[in-house]
């Protein structure tokens, strides 16, 4: 009974947001963010558009069949939409999803044609069938287009070059939240590639229950761009006994983080990928990472949203520093001062004050000021 009355007051303070003159952008990412995120697809398809600023009374027309002819790209998505048999609900009947596909293909195509500097990769496919299941083949083309333009931009390069630097952000924040793993992982040379697929599909590819999917793209879609990296580093945080307890060596630690849990427990990995987000956030490790000015999501900070109304409010930002100010008050100047000393030790007091007891209403408060200030204007143009 609890449960159903908070998910009705939730969903009314949706559509108050959604209804509001103009629309509470602000809040809707906040909907997004906290638990439960957007609670059904119908709700989804009335929100993502507001969170990408897609304007849903001027979409274009369906995709025609003539995209087909001559496309570099579509003998590649045509198989990579037969084998996407697993991505669509169990029991479908055959001929349901067959035109589902038919739709995929032509979504996907008519997102390259219209943007040729974007390039098609493996694993794209993921992400629009997504969108297509939740909010159909009109709206899923816009959505995806702008998409495309911004924050999975770097995934459609010539090169995965932009990609690679990315997953670098992953070793920097494991190194930031728990340095015994990244160290570990250093010996074991391990890498990042584990969680390439994760990254360049938002987890769709790799996750067997499509709830736990739109989960996870209302929480990206209401975050920056980087998001996604951050909670990958959140469920290594989440594993890390278990990469631990394993053997060091490449294949090993490989093996077992590439076999992502199905029951992993995804709000609260939500809520610590929130909290890491907001004590490293990428300005703090742009620095660190190798030419990571060159990536699509390090220059998101340009941007700013059509309408001024739409600007957070700066108690959000104030909100959090109180809270991280009382949290050191309670430990003490004196073993504040003492722990500061320790430059290894203090990544850990520095989590202990500041992560571990830090709300998701905390963290969704800041990740949405982070989210409104990289949101994309409508008439930026990112290529030439």
């Amino acid at each position: 009974a609890d449960f159903d009355a908070k998910k009705k007051r939730k969903v009314a303070e949706i559509y108050q947001a959604l209804n509001s003159d103009p629309i509470d952008v602000p809040k809707l990412r906040r909907m997004a963010i906290s638990e439960g995120g957007l609670l059904t697809d119908e709700i989804r398809c009335k929100v993502w558009p507001k969170l990408l600023s897609v304007n849903t009374d001027d979409l274009p027309p369906l995709p025609g069949k003539e995209l087909r002819e001559d496309n570099k790209d579509y003998q590649q998505v045509l198989l990579d939409v037969r084998r996407s048999l697993r991505r669509f609900p169990p029991g479908m009947p055959d001929d349901q999803r067959e035109g589902l596909q038919e739709e995929l293909i032509d979504i996907i195509l008519h997102v390259l044609k219209r943007n040729p500097q974007l390039h098609y990769y493996q694993g794209y496919h993921d992400i629009v069938v997504t969108f297509l299941l939740v909010v159909g083949d009109r709206l899923a083309t816009a959505l995806v287009e702008k998409l495309s333009m911004h924050h999975l931009r770097d995934f459609m390069y010539p090169t995965m070059d932009n990609t690679k630097q990315i997953l670098n952000y992953l070793m920097l924040i494991v190194d930031q939240v728990n340095p015994e793993v990244h160290d570990f992982m250093q010996s074991a040379e391990v890498g990042t590639i584990f969680a390439l697929s994760w990254l360049i599909t938002w987890f769709g590819h790799v996750l067997s229950d499509f709830r736990h999917v739109v989960r996870l793209y209302d929480f990206f879609l209401a975050c920056h761009p980087l998001m996604p990296i951050y909670f990958a580093a959140a469920i290594v945080w989440h594993r890390k006994q278990e990469v631990l307890d394993c053997e060091c060596d490449m294949a090993s630690v490989h093996h077992l983080l590439s076999q992502i849990p199905q029951d992993l427990p995804y709000e609260s990995l939500i809520s610590k990928a929130g909290d890491i987000f907001v004590q490293f956030p990428p300005s703090k490790l742009t620095k660190k990472a190798a030419q990571a000015e060159r990536t699509a999501a390090s220059t998101f900070k340009d941007f700013e949203l059509a309408s001024v109304q739409q600007r957070p409010d700066t108690v959000l930002r104030q909100r959090f520093r109180e809270r991280l100010r009382g949290e050191e008050r309670l430990r003490g100047e004196e073993r504040t001062k003492s722990v500061l000393t320790k430059p290894r030790t203090n990544r850990f007091v520095k989590l202990a004050v500041m992560g571990l007891t830090v709300a998701l209403g905390a963290a969704a408060l800041a990740m949405v000021k982070s989210a409104l200030e990289w949101a994309p204007k409508f008439q930026l143009q990112i290529f030439p």
